[in-house]
C-alpha cells in the first residue's frame, strides 16, 4: 500500500464586474474597480486541518480546477527525477492531451458473490447480467455519503481485468492456498465480475483484493477493511494461470513471479518490478508521506486524490481514466477506515511501562511520531541500514524510506518494505536474525535490517516488544 512539501494556496481570482444599466437610464454603466471587490472566500479558512470539512473543502480544486491538480501532483513528488514521478508529470495535468485525455471508464461490474463463484467453479463462463457501472458523477454533500461511495469503490470499481484468478475461483481449496479469501457471507472480496474495455465479460480485481483480510475480531470471523492480505501470492497467482493452460513462461517471468513470495506485489509493472510488501492502509489522514519510500508528500488530500487516480490509470495500461469523483469518494473512504481493536497483553504493567519508556528514549518516537505512529519525513538509508534497493532505485527512491506506521504492528509480520523479516523478534528481538529474502533476480541473499533498538538486552528487548504489541 502506495506517502506523501507545500501545497499552492488558494488564489482569488479577480474579475471586473459591470453593472447592467436598467432600460431606459441615460447614466453610463458604473464599473467596480478591482481595488473595491471583495476577494472569494477561503473555502478552507476557519476548518481544523484532516477534519472531514476539511478534506472535502479540497474537492471542489480537484474536480474542476485543471491547474490544481497539476500544482498539487508537483507538490506532492518528493523525488521529480524517478521514474514515478517521471511518468506522472510527462502524462498529467496536461488538460488536452497525455492522460486527462483518456476516456472516463467506470465500467458495468458486479460483487463476486457466493453464487457467482460457485458458477465459476461450476465451469461456467461469466455474463454481463446483473451488471451496473458505480453511479454518482455528481459529488455528494455530505461525509457519510462521500464515504459509502467510496466504499464500493473500494470493493467493486475494477483497477483493470485480469484472468489469473479465474484458476483460484474454478478451484477454491487452490485459491484458499494462493490467498484467495472468502467473506464470512462467501463472496470472494476484492474479485469482481465486469465488463472489459473490448465488451466482454471478464474477472476484474479490485482495490479490496491486497487491503482486506479475514480475522477473527471478538471471536467472530471479520473481514478487516484495510487489513493487508499478507497470504495473498500474487506471482503464484500467475503461475497457476499458466499451468492450468498448459502455456509455456518465459524465464524472465517466470523467475520474478516466483520470487515475490506470499504478501508481497507490484501492480504498477510498467513502472518498475520492484515487489514490496502490502501495507495496511489506518491512519492515512495522519500520515504525511505515502508508500514506503516516502514517494508522496500528503501535506493536503489533492495527494491522495492525485495518487488514486494515476494509479487506476497505469493498472489498466493507460487505455482509461477513472472518474474523479470516485477518486474522492474512495480517498473519502481510506481516510475512514479505522484498525481492528489492538491485542490485549498478557506482559505486567511494569514491563509495559518499561517498554513505553524504551519506546520514546531508543529514538523509536523520533521517527514514528504521528497518530498513525509513522514517520512525517524520509529518513536516509545511511540511517535507516536497511535493504537499498527501493530507496535509492530509479523506480520510486528518495533516498530514503518513510519510517512505516505502527498501528497493530505486532499483527503486520512481515516486516519492513520487502516483506523480509517474518517476526518483530527477528527484526530486533532476542532472536534477531541476519534476514534473508527470495526477491530479485539473483535469487536470496541477505539483508541488512533495521539497526535501531538492537542494542537493548534481553529484558529491554522483551518489554519493547510487549508494548509493540499494545499498538
Amino acid at each position: 500500500m502506495c506517502a506523501h512539501g507545500p501545497f499552492v494556496s488558494l488564489c482569488p481570482f479577480w474579475v471586473a464586474v459591470l453593472w447592467v444599466a436598467a432600460p431606459g437610464c441615460n447614466e453610463p454603466s458604473p464599473v467596480r474597480t478591482e481595488a473595491s471587490e471583495t476577494p472569494p472566500a477561503d473555502p478552507l479558512e476557519g476548518l481544523a486541518p484532516w477534519s472531514d470539512a476539511w478534506v472535502l473543502a479540497h474537492a471542489p480544486r480537484y474536480l474542476e480546477d485543471d491547474a490544481a491538480r497539476r500544482s498539487g501532483l508537483e507538490a506532492a513528488l518528493e523525488n521529480p527525477e524517478n521514474l514515478y514521478s517521471r511518468a506522472r508529470l510527462g502524462a498529467y495535468g496536461h488538460v488536452e492531451r497525455g492522460w486527462d485525455a483518456l476516456p472516463e471508464w467506470s465500467p458495468p461490474t458486479a460483487p463476486m458473490t457466493a453464487a457467482r463463484a460457485a458458477a465459476f467453479e461450476r465451469g461456467e463462463r461469466p455474463t454481463l447480467d446483473g451488471l451496473a457501472p458505480i453511479g454518482a458523477r455528481r459529488a455528494p454533500k455530505r461525509w457519510e455519503d462521500w464515504r459509502a461511495l467510496g466504499e464500493r469503490v473500494f470493493f467493486e470499481l475494477p483497477l483493470r481485468s485480469e484472468p489469473f484468478w479465474e484458476v483460484a475461483l474454478r478451484d477454491p481449496a487452490r485459491g484458499e492456498a494462493l490467498g484467495v479469501e472468502r467473506a464470512p457471507d462467501g463472496s470472494v472480496p476484492g474479485l469482481v465480475v465486469m465488463r472489459d474495455v473490448d465488451g466482454r465479460a471478464a474477472v476484474g480485481i479490485t482495490c479490496a483484493l491486497c487491503h482486506t483480510a479475514r480475522q477473527d475480531v471478538g471471536g467472530v470471523p471479520t473481514l478487516v477493511a484495510g487489513r493487508a492480505r499478507r497470504r495473498l501470492d500474487y506471482g503464484r497467482v500467475r503461475l497457476a494461470y499458466y499451468e492450468a493452460r498448459g502455456a509455456p513462461i518465459d524465464p524472465v517471468s517466470l523467475r520474478r513471479w516466483r520470487s515475490w513470495g506470499p504478501g508481497r506485489a507490484d501492480v504498477l509493472e510498467d513502472v518498475a518490478d520492484v515487489p514490496i510488501a502490502i501495507p495496511d492502509l489506518w491512519g492515512l489522514r495522519h500520515e504525511r508521506r505515502l508508500a514506503q519510500a516516502g514517494t508522496l508528500r500528503h501535506d493536503s488530500p489533492l495527494a491522495l486524490f492525485i495518487r488514486q487516480e494515476t494509479q487506476y490509470i497505469q493498472a489498466n495500461h493507460h487505455h482509461t481514466r477513472p472518474p474523479r469523483v470516485l477518486m474522492v469518494a474512495l480517498s473519502v473512504y481510506l481516510y475512514s477506515l479505522d484498525p481492528p481493536p489492538a491485542r490485549a497483553s498478557a506482559a505486567t504493567p511494569a514491563r509495559l511501562a518499561r517498554g513505553a519508556e524504551l519506546f520514546g528514549t531508543e529514538r523509536c518516537a523520533r521517527c514514528h511520531e504521528n497518530e498513525a505512529l509513522a514517520g512525517d519525513r524520509v529518513v536516509e538509508i545511511g540511517q535507516i541500514a536497511t535493504d537499498p534497493e527501493l530507496a535509492t532505485g530509479g523506480a520510486r527512491g528518495t533516498g530514503g524510506y518513510r519510517p512505516s506506521p505502527l498501528l497493530r504492528v505486532a499483527d503486520a509480520a512481515p516486516y519492513l518494505h520487502h516483506g523480509a523479516v517474518p517476526t518483530l523478534e527477528a527484526l530486533f528481538g532476542t532472536d534477531r536474525l541476519e534476514p534473508t529474502y527470495t526477491g530479485g533476480p539473483d535469487g536470496p541473499g541477505p539483508v541488512p535490517g533495521h539497526e535501531f533498538g538492537v542494542s537493548l538486552d534481553d529484558a529491554d528487548c522483551a518489554a519493547l516488544l510487549a508494548h509493540l504489541e499494545t499498538l
